[in-house]
C-alpha cells in the first residue's frame, strides 16, 4: 500500500534537515523530490543526472515549463544561479565525489547498508538511472521509503533478496515509522514517528534494532 500525501511530505520534511548549507544533493524519483520544497537554503544546489545543478522547489500547478524537467521527467524549476549541461557531465561530478548527499527511494536495505533500488526481477523497467553511482560516490546516502511492502513484509533486512544496486553505502533510512543509522555497531533506532512506538518499529523491520538511549518521538506533519 502506497503511502498517503501527508506522510510522504512528513518523511520528505525530516529528510531535508539533514541537508547542511552549501551542499551538494541529489534527489532520486518519488519522495526524494519532495525534499526540495522543505530547503530554503540558497547555497544549497539539487543536482539531477540529466544535467543540472541549482534544480527549485517543485512548480506551481499550471507553471510548468514543459522543457524544464528531473531525471525521472517530473516538473521542476531552477534556482538562481542554476547551471545546464549534458548527462556526460552530469554522471562526471557523481562519479568524481562531487555531491555531498544523495536521497534515494529502496525496495530493500540491508542492516549492513546494503541498497536493492534498481529492479524486481520480472518486471519492466526503463533503465537503472544513476542509482549504482550515486550510491556507490556520494558522500552520504539516505534512503526514503515504505517500511514494509504492500503485504507487510519488512523492507529493511538482514540481507537484501533482490539484485543490489550498491553495498555498506546506506547511512540513514526514513521511513513512515522511524529514523534509522547504519552503525559500525548494527541498524540503530534514532527517532520514531507518531503513532507508532518502538514496539510497533521493531516488529516491522526484518534485523533487529540498537537502542543506545530512547528515541525521539517525531509529531508533526503526521495524520
Amino acid at each position: 500500500m502506497g503511502l498517503g500525501k501527508e506522510v510522504r511530505e512528513a518523511i520528505a520534511k525530516r529528510a531535508a534537515k539533514e541537508i547542511k548549507s552549501g551542499m551538494i544533493v541529489n534527489l532520486g524519483i518519488g519522495i526524494p523530490t519532495l525534499v526540495a520544497n522543505y530547503v530554503n537554503d540558497s547555497s544549497v544546489m539539487f543536482h539531477a543526472e540529466n544535467g543540472v545543478l541549482g534544480t527549485g522547489p517543485s512548480p506551481v500547478p499550471g507553471e510548468e515549463n514543459p522543457n524544464l524537467c528531473n531525471a525521472g521527467g517530473i516538473p521542476i524549476t531552477a534556482a538562481k544561479g542554476a547551471s545546464y549541461f549534458d548527462s556526460a557531465m552530469a554522471f562526471a561530478l557523481i562519479r568524481k565525489g562531487l555531491l555531498d548527499m544523495t536521497i534515494l527511494g529502496a525496495l530493500e536495505v540491508s542492516d549492513e547498508g546494503d541498497l536493492a533500488n534498481w529492479i524486481v526481477p520480472g518486471k519492466r523497467v526503463p533503465g537503472m538511472g544513476g542509482a549504482i553511482e550515486l550510491a556507490q560516490k556520494a558522500k552520504k546516502v539516505i534512503t526514503v521509503m515504505n517500511h514494509t511492502d504492500k503485504y507487510g513484509n519488512p523492507k529493511i533486512v538482514k540481507a537484501c533478496s533482490l539484485p543490489l544496486t550498491a553495498r555498506k553505502c546506506v547511512d540513514m533510512i526514513i521511513t513512515e515509522m522511524a529514523v534509522m543509522s547504519i552503525t559500525n555497531d548494527g541498524l540503530q533506532l534514532d527517532e520514531v514517528f507518531e503513532p507508532y512506538t518502538l514496539e510497533e518499529v521493531q516488529e516491522k523491520t526484518g534485523a533487529p534494532l540498537l537502542i543506545k538511549q530512547p528515541p525521539t518521538t517525531i509529531s508533526e506533519g503526521r495524520s
